[in-house]
């Protein structure tokens, strides 16, 4: 049975794997040193770069799951990516390595894969063509894990995963759930666009695998719940979650690009209008893995963080 080390423990897809995964966890890293709700079994450092203190975090660890980082934001230079997503995560493994770690599973970013063309499907071997600074910093990360991977035998197990969702969500999603909790109407009933997502305990349960199956070394996964759903289909889904009842408004989908280019939000309106598919064959292929839950199943717990919600507001 593998000894799992994992980064990012503090961040929304780290502490499900914690939850979801509790007897295999091992040790956590976390940044956040006034946390009282950790375990003795937690590896504190202060930064992530070329010149972190790993000591002392490896006893008895045989796979690393890497989360750490930073995430897309405007607010991070070139040199701020290279520093963290780079050179922090080479330097992780070079010391994983010297203390003998067999196995690093990195989570990158669809990104790497760069921006869809009509009707088109991301492949796991296709070539790369990351299309901003964080995607060039997880791809660079990449390569540079293979490249340590051929010189001292670390198995390296690389996956991208499309949109994360589930309870307590950052970013996008976060805002949907709070705009379908606000709000009983939505702009996309013209919206028929073509998107795979995964929910945050599908991508827990395939990067637990990626770090014990004896067949993962090597590969890349695209991470997917294996469902492909319009923008529609997939707040309709959010609200059936919430037990609220939504309204689809039919507003073009060029008035709504527009509307979100004159707010400064272009970036997010392709995230939500343009088609992004994945072809995750190959987790099924190799891994023999496949989504644990459906989308359906996994927003249904969304009504478990409402309660959650209430129960702390009423405190």
């Amino acid at each position: 049975m593998s000894r799992v080390l994992i980064t990012g423990t503090s961040g929304f897809v780290g502490s499900n794997i914690k939850i979801t995964s509790a007897k295999k966890v091992v040790r956590a890293v976390n940044s956040n040193v006034e946390n009282t709700n950790v375990s003795n079994h937690t590896h504190f450092i202060s930064s992530l770069d070329s010149k972190t203190n790993w000591n002392n975090a490896f006893h008895n660890i045989t796979s690393i799951i890497h989360l750490a980082g930073l995430a897309h934001n405007h607010d991070y230079t070139v040199e701020d990516y290279k520093s963290v997503n780079v050179q922090g995560t080479l330097h992780l493994a070079t010391e994983a390595t010297k203390a003998g770690v067999k196995r690093f599973v990195f989570v990158s970013s669809i990104g790497v894969n760069g921006t869809v063309t009509h009707n088109s499907v991301f492949t796991p071997g296709q070539v790369a063509c990351p299309h901003n600074a964080y995607a060039q910093s997880k791809y660079d990360a990449e390569v540079g894990l293979k490249k340590i991977a051929a010189e001292t035998g670390l198995e390296v197990v690389i996956v991208r995963p499309t949109l994360v969702y589930g309870p307590n969500a950052p970013g996008n999603f976060g805002a949907l759930t709070k705009l379908v909790k606000k709000v009983p109407f939505l702009p996309f009933g013209l919206a028929n666009n073509k998107r795979d997502f995964i929910a945050v305990q599908n991508l827990a349960d395939l990067l637990i695998a990626c770090s014990e199956h004896p067949n993962a070394p090597g590969h890349t996964f695209l991470a997917s719940d294996g469902e492909t759903v319009s923008i529609k289909e997939f707040t309709n889904a959010i609200a059936e979650g919430q037990g609220k009842k939504l309204i689809q408004l039919p507003l073009p989908i060029s008035m709504m690009k527009f509307a979100a280019k004159l707010l400064g939000k272009s970036a997010m309106a392709v995230q939500l209008l343009d088609d992004l598919q994945v072809d995750t064959s190959n987790a099924y292929d190799i891994l023999g893995w496949k989504a644990p839950y459906t989308m359906k199943q996994a927003m249904s717990l969304l009504s478990d963080q409402d309660s959650t919600t209430n129960q702390s507001d009423n405190k």
